[in-house]
């Protein structure tokens, strides 16, 4: 059950009407790192989770999260408050108000669409989805998710601070970075809570595979330090060498039954390449300037492909 403090979490106090800016702060309304996504990824969690403390936390912090929604949805609203009044009442002259509409951004979208009200979308106008939820339904998974969540988010009201001068959005959008930074350190303390937090899950990893570092990107910018070299790794440098890692033969195979092999061994017939045979195809017969070498010209100096390999007819 949920009652409605009419209040804001924190005070927004806007400048003056900006619709461009509206616009970019959807990101955070609507977008895959904002209020709303974390709102759900936390409820999601929190209604699944069977240990006591950590429900209470993330049922916490998802409530919060929809206040932070509220805040960023009111800050939305202000800035487009003068446009979706000139809109709704056409008191501005056409021209004029063509252009209040076309600054910039998805701000046209936002007016005509959706009257200047925050919209379920990032800034681009694309619109919120479930798919921003990425939870797995293992504690020790989604809390570091949920880590990297609240990073992105950080990160993501940095930006929208950098791009604005009016002094109450940056003092409202300062608050929401903080709290990004202390739900963070809330996911911290609750998984190092968990004993044996690594790796995720029960099944433990193999151990022959576990330590090994595979150094497959090789050239100019090669780099070492604690995450691929020391006693805690078994470096590979010689992968062409290496591999296959676990000693077979390095193909694929599969055991086929009896009417299965029969008919992937007729369809491997019928669908077989010939080496010997050089078609023309419609490439050749359309060939024009930029085309390349074609199948009836000389190869400077080689025997000419339509006398050495051209077939009309496949063989029998």
């Amino acid at each position: 059950m949920f009652m409605h403090n009419k209040r804001l979490q924190y005070t927004v106090r806007v400048s003056e009407p900006n619709p461009v800016l509206a616009s970019l702060m959807l990101e955070q309304f609507g977008g895959p790192d904002g209020e709303l996504a974390a709102a759900m990824r936390y409820f999601t969690q929190g209604l699944a989770d069977d240990d006591p403390g950590r429900k209470d936390l993330l049922l916490d912090i998802a409530t919060e999260e929809l206040s932070h929604l509220e805040v960023i949805g009111s800050i939305v609203a202000m800035l487009n408050k003068g446009v979706k009044a000139q809109l709704a009442e056409g008191a501005m002259e056409e021209a004029e108000l063509y252009m209040s509409l076309t600054k910039g951004g998805d701000s046209h979208t936002q007016a005509i669409l959706y009257g200047g009200g925050p919209a379920l979308t990032n800034s681009s106008g694309v619109p919120w989805s479930g798919a921003y939820v990425d939870s797995r339904g293992d504690p020790t998974c989604d809390l570091r998710s949920n880590i990297a969540a609240e990073s992105r988010a950080k990160i993501v009201y940095e930006r929208l601070i950098n791009i604005t001068d009016d002094p109450g959005i940056k003092d409202a959008l300062g608050f929401l970075m903080t709290r990004e930074i202390a739900h963070q350190k809330s996911f911290e303390k609750a998984l190092y809570t968990i004993e044996n937090n690594f790796p995720p899950g029960k099944l433990p990893g193999l151990a022959q595979f576990a330590s090994t570092y595979v150094n497959t990107s090789q050239g100019e910018g090669d780099a070492t330090g604690a995450w691929n070299e020391g006693e805690q790794w078994e470096r590979i440098d010689d992968v062409a060498g290496s591999i296959p890692l676990d000693g077979g033969s390095g193909d694929a195979s599969v055991e086929l039954g009896g009417s299965d092999a029969e008919v992937a061994a007729a369809l491997m017939q019928r669908t077989a390449s010939r080496p010997d045979y050089n078609p023309t195809t419609g490439a050749d017969l359309g060939a024009g300037p930029g085309a390349g070498r074609m199948t009836d010209e000389d190869l400077g100096g080689a025997a000419d492909m339509a006398d050495a390999t051209m077939i009309s007819e496949p063989a029998e």
